[in-house]
């Protein structure tokens, strides 16, 4: 459970590195960007963000994970 939402993570901080990439390599000589590229990489990270915090629901939901709270101390 703890190792598919590490992947995940990973794949949201893959998504947001490859934008951070386009976004900073030059468009060709007519002046277009990569607009649609990076879009698409932050619509990634997005949605895999969502789907992440949806799927740590269900599983809260079924029980497969158990929120532990911080510890009180007196």
């Amino acid at each position: 459970m703890k190792a598919l939402i590490v992947i995940v993570l990973v794949a949201v901080l893959a998504a947001l590195a490859g934008a951070g990439l386009m976004m900073l390599r030059k468009g060709d000589d007519k002046g277009e960007s990569r607009s649609p590229a990076m879009a698409r990489a932050l619509a990634m990270r997005v949605g895999l963000s969502i789907a992440l915090f949806l799927f740590i629901l269900f599983a809260w939901y079924m029980g497969w994970i158990r929120p532990t709270g911080l510890p009180i101390s007196a």
